[in-house]
């Protein structure tokens, strides 16, 4: 059944996917993005090919007037919430704005869609809520101990409580409400059909870093792929992650959202199961652009695991999802071909 969307980060990475996504599922979508990290050209995209099912919005998702103007005006029954500051450094550098935009704005958000009757809620988390892992307890579940070590992780777990509180508090009194928190492992990917893709200011994700390299628009780091240690315990001494096609962890959204029943909580895990290392993921790289990757060996970054792998068992179990791209190969061909045709930094509005 057709709902209308509030989709917060509209013009993001993750968040112009969603849109694309629930509009061709013939949703009407609102988007809410304040450009601080998004990019406009996604909105310029989006609304020539779907028109008035999808509708722009710039703005703050603190500003609970204007959260509310919007789910009130557009009958606005679900928000799927990307918006946040998500980079773990500065997250350490400035731990008051990521706490003040992801767990303070996210309650403004929360309250005011609340408050103009939206009845369900998915909440864009992480995996950095776990922290820690022990390597036996590796690939991840649900029913791991959450005990984040950045403030990142600390403020989007802040959020999920601040959810399930709610929810608990709708249920009680009988009320429609019902929310689910996907927590993320690694997104890579661009849409297959090139229409959005990957954009972040600054690229600090290993599969658009290896590209930009590749497509020479990387003079910060002289076009040469940075290798952050080499002596892991892992078979060839890189760090091993889980990467998901972001159109599959899209699909996993409108799974949950709509699977979901009154006075619900859903939390998954969404990943695939199988693990990539970095130097495998460079050998994919090369594989698919038949280019060679220059790299340059550099000191580990403190903090970094040996191996992150997602058990996604629950949400296959759930809902039925599973990955329709699980090979990495089709994720790097995606991103290569939208970015050899919109250079990082610029958009195609013409695509």
């Amino acid at each position: 059944m057709a709902t209308s969307v509030l989709v917060t980060g509209s013009s993001g990475y993750i968040g112009s996917h969603a849109c694309l996504a629930l509009c061709a599922a013939g949703h009407k979508v609102v988007g809410l993005d304040d450009l601080s990290r998004g990019n406009a050209q996604a909105e310029v995209v989006l609304s020539k090919k779907f028109g008035s099912s999808f509708v722009p919005n710039r703005g703050d998702i603190a500003d609970r007037t204007l959260v509310g103007k919007l789910c009130r005006e557009h009958g606005v029954t679900a928000v799927m919430h990307f918006a946040a500051k998500a980079y773990v450094g500065e997250s350490v550098e400035q731990p008051l704005l990521y706490h003040d935009v992801n767990t303070g704005g996210a309650i403004a958000l929360l309250s005011a869609a609340r408050k103009a009757g939206v009845s369900r809620f998915i909440f864009s988390s992480t995996c950095a809520t776990y922290g820690e892992v022990p390597p036996d307890r590796i690939p991840i579940n649900e029913a791991q101990a959450q005990n984040p070590i950045n403030p990142y992780g600390r403020s989007k777990l802040a959020f999920e409580h601040v959810l399930f509180d709610e929810v608990a508090a709708a249920a009680a009194t009988g009320k429609d409400f019902a929310v689910g928190a996907l927590r993320y492992f690694n997104v890579a990917g661009s849409d297959p059909a090139g229409v959005v893709g990957e954009y972040h200011a600054p690229e600090t994700h290993l599969i658009p870093i290896i590209l930009g390299c590749l497509a020479k628009v990387r003079p910060d780091l002289d076009n040469t792929v940075p290798v952050l240690g080499g002596s892991y315990p892992t078979p060839d001494g890189t760090p091993i992650r889980d990467y998901v096609h972001v159109s599959d962890l899209i699909r996993a959204h409108e799974m949950v959202l709509a699977a979901l029943k009154p006075g619900q909580k859903m939390v998954f895990n969404v990943g695939t199961g199988v693990g990539w290392s970095v130097r495998q993921v460079i050998a994919a790289c090369e594989k698919v652009t038949g280019l060679p990757v220059p790299l340059a060996i550099r000191p580990a970054r403190a903090g970094d695991p040996a191996k992150l792998l997602a058990d996604a068992t629950a949400i296959r179990a759930a809902t039925g999802w599973v990955p329709e791209y699980p090979d990495l190969h089709d994720a790097i061909a995606h991103a290569w071909k939208w970015m050899q045709a919109n250079p990082p930094g610029r958009w195609n509005p013409t695509a």
